[in-house]
């Protein structure tokens, strides 16, 4: 059996724009339907939702039978964390509020086996496909994709040198952070952030390294693709859920208001 390929990170180095969104659901059915919805990846989030192991790897199965590939983020730089991700199945991981370059490293370090690395080995996993993936060990990396989170003023004084660090495939950079780091929390429009927000793209294409990041609506996501960024979430599973119902909602309580309106004029 081959080493599964991981789509995600071969349409970064192609330079083509992705568009995906973030599963804050945490359920599985909801991952394949947004997978078989035509977004390019889909976000495991394992940090702000309560999905453990077990779950994401249902999470993960689901979104395989889709043309989407699934993004990991893990809940820490953690390297237990990343390992065990990693044995899951997750060929992309997403490592939050990485500050410098040595935590940009150590992220790096958590998914490569030793000499290059520390992570731990287990010799019948699902990311071998329980050991039936011939010389797992020492292909594994070529199809690993290490994102880190950069989302505090302070990690952007730093971007420059995380961006240089061996192994960082894509740099995220997050905007509802970022936007607390500068004492204007949600206010992802505001000049002064999303000035910060264009100057970290054009650094990180200036290092050849393709930044991610998450928008509120396509609108945003637009200026987002201008500025440069590779891979743009449009929000996620439950904001569209919720926006979709109070506009239906909000639609046919409109409707039912005018026609009692109408009733009333008409006694």
């Amino acid at each position: 059996m081959d080493l599964p390929r991981n789509a995600f990170k071969h349409a970064l180095a192609s330079g083509r724009t992705q568009f995906g969104a973030w599963l804050m659901s945490g359920a599985p059915s909801t991952a394949e339907a947004m997978g078989c919805s035509g977004f390019d990846f889909l976000v495991v989030d394992m940090e702000h939702v309560p999905v453990d192991v077990p779950q994401a790897i249902e999470i993960l199965r689901a979104i395989a039978g889709t043309p989407a590939s699934p993004v990991t983020r893990v809940p820490c730089n953690d390297a237990v964390l990343a390992k065990r991700a990693l044995d899951a199945g997750a060929q992309t991981l997403l490592f939050p509020f990485v500050q410098n370059a040595q935590e940009a490293a150590r992220a790096v370090a958590s998914t490569r086996y030793p000499p290059d690395g520390i992570r731990g080995a287990a010799g019948v996993q699902r990311a071998s496909r329980y050991g039936n993936v011939p010389g797992y060990f020492g292909r594994a990396a070529s199809e690993i994709c290490v994102a880190v989170q950069v989302e505090t003023l302070a990690a952007l004084d730093e971007l420059e040198a995380i961006a240089k660090v061996p192994g960082v495939d894509t740099i995220f950079i997050g905007p509802v952070d970022l936007s607390a780091s500068m004492g204007l929390l949600g206010d992802i429009g505001h000049a002064d952030l999303q000035a910060k927000l264009a100057q970290a793209a054009s650094t990180c294409r200036r290092h050849g390294k393709p930044c991610g990041i998450i928008a509120p609506n396509p609108e945003m996501a637009a200026r987002f693709v201008e500025y440069g960024y590779a891979w743009v979430a449009l929000g996620s599973d439950m904001s569209m859920m919720t926006t979709r119902a109070r506009e239906w909602l909000g639609a046919a309580r409109g409707d039912a208001n005018a026609v009692a309106r109408k009733e009333e004029g008409a006694c």
